[in-house]
């Protein structure tokens, strides 16, 4: 019977260690905490994020490891923030790609001279603190919010490091229609408030956005 025990504590062991494995190299979850990417992604919408090929790292550490893939212009990004690397993972748009120069006026973004198309924005494309034009360095990405006119992002505070990528969302598995505070960080008691009124109040769920992939 002790040996027993043994061999499903030890099963169990390994199962828990891949789980902690896949979950750090290979998918995330990620809850979108503002309005940044509107109406992209929503507040509430809970996202599962694609490891693979950008980063690999030990689950509920800092401690992660760039790979090889680069992301292209305009893919959806989650990243460290550089300027506070301790604070909880952005998501933005990439923009400007390593050794371009990007400048905004008119109400639109510039790549190169040339005027970027896009399709996805909220509001218009205004400068921020950042001086203009800015070429981004090797390594770098330039990343804006698709809501332009609620977002803090490379037009503020520079460009993003691809050290501090961390991967890009694969899929909408969960949307709640919940403010803003239940989804910031620490705030365990409103996030269970949330889920538990979305079981008995299921209006609150998005259901249209469920599922859907990037």
């Amino acid at each position: 019977m002790g040996k027993r025990v043994q061999r499903e504590a030890l099963a169990w062991f390994w199962v828990g260690l891949a789980f902690l494995l896949i979950n750090g190299t290979i998918g995330q979850a990620r809850v979108i905490p503002s309005g940044s990417m509107e109406d992209t992604l929503l507040i509430g919408d809970h996202l599962i994020m694609s490891r693979i090929g950008y980063d690999a790292g030990v689950p509920f550490t800092n401690w992660h490891v760039p790979l090889w893939r680069n992301p292209k212009r305009q893919q959806i990004i989650i990243f460290k923030p550089p300027f506070a690397p301790d604070q909880p993972d952005y998501v933005k748009r990439v923009i400007g790609l390593p050794g371009e120069t990007v400048d905004i006026h008119d109400g639109a973004v510039w790549i190169n001279g040339q005027k970027l198309v896009e399709n996805y924005t909220l509001g218009r494309s205004e400068p921020g603190d950042l001086k203009l034009p800015f070429t981004v360095p090797d390594k770098c990405y330039f990343a804006m919010g698709d809501n332009r006119g609620n977002s803090y992002d490379s037009r503020f505070w520079g460009c993003v490091p691809r050290n501090d990528i961390i991967g890009t969302p694969v899929m909408i598995y969960m949307s709640l229609d919940v403010g803003q505070d239940a989804w910031e960080p620490g705030q365990i008691r409103q996030r269970f408030a949330a889920y538990a009124n979305a079981v008995i109040h299921p209006s609150t769920v998005r259901w249209k956005r469920l599922f859907r992939t990037f």
